[in-house]
């Protein structure tokens, strides 16, 4: 087994989840192979994929250290070039999950050369390194299977939790909407846009895909939600990457991560 500061860079099939770590000022001290914000370049080989890993976050600091003791060792068997950005919504405005992929993306566009993005759920985390999170000929839908819904696909239109896009195909659809303020209704519009404009929803097999999710108190649904679903078709072209309004508050280059706190603003 190849082993860089303690790290298999072989992947190792199913993986144990551990739903606590080590407080993360200790994470940091076991990680020198990172480069500042979280960014890592193998050692011994040059990327085929450089990776955006975009979070949408809010009041769920129990559980990042579980979260980076996990993604970082899976992460970095995959042998692929990757930061991770927490994006946190600040103010008291119902959390945007697509607004802050959003600004995820314009963010980490202007800081790095990125092939493709993976916006990722922080209480989701996957049970099998043979997950790749590299990029897709098509968008990808990560987390197929979770155990909190019984290990079953719910819908073959499913497209939230984990999922990748290229930067071009990111591009091509708009990103996703800014309405959904509220939980619910961001991934399915994104799910529409994906097909919309010619591309597929791929998987990987049913044994792969299966995240476990993390504990945590239930969201508050979009009381909008439905109404800017059935709508969302007219806005596809307006509404996304292109009419994010948001103000960037402060940004921190942590050793495991760069954090990015914003303002969005309605539009």
């Amino acid at each position: 087994m190849i082993l860089i500061y303690g790290v298999s860079l072989l992947p190792v099939g199913i993986l144990r989840i551990f739903r606590s770590a080590k407080p993360l000022e200790q994470q940091e001290k076991e990680h020198p192979e990172l480069e500042p914000g979280g960014h890592y370049r193998p050692p011994n080989c040059t990327a085929r994929h450089r990776v955006a890993i975009i979070i949408p976050y809010r009041n769920r600091a129990e559980q990042l250290p579980p979260f980076f003791n996990h993604m970082h060792a899976f992460l970095q068997r995959q042998q692929i070039e990757y930061s991770i950005f927490i994006v946190e919504q600040t103010g008291n405005d119902p959390f945007n999950r697509g607004f802050l992929m959003n600004v995820g993306a314009i963010e980490a566009l202007k800081r790095y050369k990125i092939d493709c993005f993976v916006f990722h759920d922080v209480d989701l985390l996957p049970e099998d390194d043979r997950n790749l999170y590299t990029c897709p000929d098509q968008p990808r839908h990560l987390s197929t299977l979770v155990d909190s819904l019984g290990y079953k696909l719910l819908s073959v239109d499913m497209f939230g939790g984990v999922t990748s896009l290229t930067t071009e195909q990111f591009k091509i659809v708009n990103g996703f909407s800014n309405k959904f303020w509220g939980w619910g209704g961001e991934d399915d519009d994104m799910g529409n846009r994906v097909k919309f404009h010619g591309f597929l929803i791929t998987r990987y097999p049913l044994n792969i895909g299966r995240y476990t999710m993390l504990t945590h108190k239930k969201a508050v649904p979009g009381p909008d939600r439905f109404k800017n679903l059935y709508s969302g078709s007219k806005r596809f072209a307006t509404d996304g990457i292109n009419s994010a309004k948001y103000k960037v508050l402060d940004i921190k280059i942590k050793p495991l991560y760069t954090w990015i706190a914003v303002q969005l603003y309605n539009s």
